[in-house]
């Protein structure tokens, strides 16, 4: 039985948060800001004599910030566990941290978080130690490699997006130009927005609507079933075949996953899994949606150039379908048996 791992902590070490040499308890308000080019789901853990506390989720967009914790916070220290939108495929790498706290699903809040029950998931969690602002709040930053500022991060966040939806705003680097405000104008044209709309609250909303929806470019995935869906892609390129995932399609919900360049192939694997991440089986068999090409998959998220010897190499493997792009798009629709 499959199970999908998840090892989706984004990287959080001294880089992207201010150190408080002081472990002390905290008075005010505890706010979390995102640098990073993702829409970013965060849950926070509070470690208090010999007692952890998990909550999540929090979710905060690039150049965001969000209030995580009102008030007095008593804590020995305070932990942190961020992941990327499921919309994003293999992106970011996977990163550790130093605990292991339980996590679920959906928004929750677990008492004793160091002990997993039904439905819950352990999960890493990376310490932080936030800085306290002027007004008395404590703030701590999520950062990537390449350390935007807000305005880079907006920017970045929507270029990414605009790329996953399937619009040319390549490269994602934070800076604008004339290929990114071409594909910008190009969106906002095809949804009916005007101009104003980028400087709105709502638009990283709108632009992951526009991820989730059928497109009439691309390859788009459709889940059909009441099952959460986990997907990957493949392309081949002539000389390398690169298979990458996990992309997460909820129910009801469509997701066109990055597809760069003019592959000469593209494939495709999807398979249906519960609220623990297992597989789900259908008369006793797994629900899947795939083919004949065997290619190299692993259960966390991966990015893998080399096929073949999939085993020999600690991943596994999963026959994939050929997806017939010759109209230059394509639809497929997962649905119950």
């Amino acid at each position: 039985m499959r199970r999908y791992v998840r090892r989706t902590a984004l990287s959080l070490p001294a880089a992207i948060v201010s150190i408080l040499a002081s472990a002390a308890p905290a008075h005010a308000d505890l706010k979390l800001c995102n640098r990073m080019s993702y829409v970013v789901e965060v849950a926070i853990g509070i470690d208090h004599q010999s007692a952890t506390a998990t909550r999540g989720w929090f979710r905060i967009d690039p150049a965001g910030c969000r209030v995580v914790a009102q008030g007095t916070l008593t804590a020995d220290r305070i932990l942190l566990h961020a992941r990327a939108l499921g919309l994003y495929g293999s992106s970011p790498a996977p990163q550790g941290g130093a605990d292991t706290l339980c996590i679920a699903e959906q928004n929750f809040v677990i008492a004793a978080a160091r002990q997993c029950r039904s439905g819950q998931t352990p999960a890493p969690f990376t310490q932080i130690n936030p800085t306290q602002t002027d007004d008395g709040h404590l703030i701590a930053y999520l950062a990537e490699d390449s350390e935007y500022d807000d305005e880079q991060a907006r920017l970045a966040g929507i270029q990414r997006l605009l790329v996953v939806a399937g619009y040319d705003a390549a490269p994602i680097d934070g800076t604008d130009g004339p290929k990114t405000q071409a594909a910008l104008n190009a969106f906002l044209k095809s949804r009916g927005l005007n101009a104003d709309a980028v400087q709105q609250p709502n638009f990283f909303a709108k632009l992951i609507e526009a991820v989730q929806s059928p497109s009439a470019t691309g390859l788009t995935w459709c889940n059909d079933t009441p099952h959460k869906v986990m997907a990957a892609v493949a392309t081949d390129d002539g000389k390398t075949v690169t298979s990458r995932g996990w992309y997460r399609i909820d129910p009801g919900k469509c997701l066109h996953p990055d597809v760069a360049g003019q592959p000469k192939q593209i494939f495709s694997f999807a398979e249906a899994v519960d609220g623990e991440n297992r597989t789900v089986k259908y008369r006793d068999k797994a629900l899947n949606w795939g083919g004949a090409t065997q290619l190299c998959t692993r259960e966390a998220k991966f990015e893998i150039n080399e096929q073949g010897d999939c085993g020999t190499r600690g991943l596994s493997a999963a026959g994939f379908a050929a997806v017939d792009m010759s109209g230059g798009s394509k639809t497929l629709r997962f649905a119950m048996p």
